[in-house]
């Protein structure tokens, strides 16, 4: 196995399994061969812990990769006629014996111009900042050491200079973006950023290597949170199981009703989800609307909040949604009770985890000015990208 492959594969597997970090398929990772010429990416819409010697990577060009970029004609293109031909143009770019249906992540390109080694992740502790009004601001207090050596105990010294990357539509739009602060930050420190926090989406580390990513993440993190109110573990009130079985069949005939989809229900109820419902303005906070792409590709939008079980008022709203225009809820968030997803049992873990994301970037962000959402025009962007539908389709099978 090529050194690049096994490198890639371990640092997904590191990363892949702490929920607070990546959600479901979301967030991808690549390392470059030691000559430069090729690059393994995380496959679109594999889980990172999922990734194997056999399944869930491509192996590209970079060459090919990095000329997707530099092709002006591929701006030119209406936006959808543009995604499909990246996508296209990425699976071109490809070189490697993998069969079927597995493609490279769709912000390949963007990777091809950062560091040998690039971890993408969703996590959290980042999301409380990117997705607060006043977030770059608590970044730039919490990063002031900005480009000079910071030394944590136990640890060698790093060079941190976040780089903040406004909100871009994902895809081709974000990398030829990214592309161009890479350059201007290149320009004013002589390297290339270590970090870079993305609004309403994530973190990028970009490193020389494997333990230097893997470090980095850890450091970016432990920082993050420091400033963060953690939600705290206490015992749970114990919910009789016929109260469950009750909500679920209230929230299965609602669903159908609205929906038409005989739905499995799945219950989930831990110290992150009791720790939301006891807040006061839990439903407040839900209703400032859908944080981010993954929110809204995997959880169809922030969780209903219930007050009261009743069948005829949850199949309203969720009607309501639909005449709307809008991604029907599969999360419901009931007062007392617990969380409740309705779909297929493989994608209802996805959903719990993404809630939790969500509910403690909500308790935070309110505290740094205010909950930053997606407006109209970036949930259309994303309900309408072909990618993003192609990856829940692989985290669905």
């Amino acid at each position: 196995m090529d050194k690049a492959l096994s490198e890639l594969i371990r640092i997904s597997k590191a990363v892949g399994n702490d929920s607070s970090l990546v959600q479901g398929g979301g967030g991808n990772t690549s390392v470059k061969t030691a000559d430069g010429k090729y690059m393994y990416i995380k496959a679109s819409g594999t889980a990172l812990k999922d990734m194997s010697e056999k399944a869930g990577w491509r192996r590209m060009r970079l060459d090919s990769v990095l000329s997707i970029i530099e092709d002006k004609s591929i701006a030119g293109l209406e936006t959808q006629n543009r995604e499909i031909e990246v996508v296209n143009r990425l699976l071109l770019a490809c070189d490697d014996q993998v069969t079927g249906e597995a493609r490279p992540s769709v912000e390949a390109h963007l990777h091809s111009f950062l560091d040998k080694c690039v971890i993408h992740l969703h996590p959290s502790a980042v999301g409380a900042y990117v997705n607060a009004k006043n977030g770059k601001a608590e970044l730039e207090k919490l990063f002031r050491n900005s480009g000079t050596a910071i030394k944590d105990v136990g640890s060698p010294e790093f060079l941190i200079a976040p780089l903040w990357v406004p909100y871009t539509d994902p895809g081709f739009t974000l990398a030829k973006k990214i592309s161009e602060l890479v350059d201007n930050y290149q320009k004013q420190f002589g390297k290339k950023p270590e970090i870079l926090f993305l609004e309403k989406h994530g973190l990028f580390i970009s490193a020389g290597s494997p333990d230097a990513a893997l470090r980095l993440v850890r450091k970016v993190i432990k920082r993050c949170n420091s400033k963060l109110r953690q939600p705290k573990a206490g015992k749970i009130k114990s919910v009789s199981q016929e109260k469950i079985n009750d909500v679920k069949r209230c929230i299965h005939k609602a669903f159908f009703e609205a929906t038409g989809e005989h739905a499995t229900i799945s219950y989930f109820y831990d110290d992150e989800i009791a720790a939301f419902l006891a807040q006061r303005d839990a439903e407040k906070m839900l209703s400032a609307g859908v944080l981010t792409p993954d929110e809204l590709v995997y959880a169809n939008g922030p969780a209903m909040w219930v007050d009261r079980i009743e069948r005829a008022n949850i199949a309203k709203r969720l009607t309501q949604q639909i005449k709307k225009g809008e991604r029907h809820g599969v999360a419901f968030l009931v007062k007392n009770t617990g969380l409740f997803v309705a779909g297929k049992k493989k994608i209802a873990q996805t959903v719990r985890d993404i809630v939790a994301y969500s509910a403690f970037i909500r308790t935070n962000a309110k505290q740094m000015g205010g909950i930053c959402s997606l407006n109209k025009r970036e949930r259309d962007f994303i309900n309408r990208w072909e990618a993003e539908a192609f990856r829940k389709k692989v985290a669905s099978s």
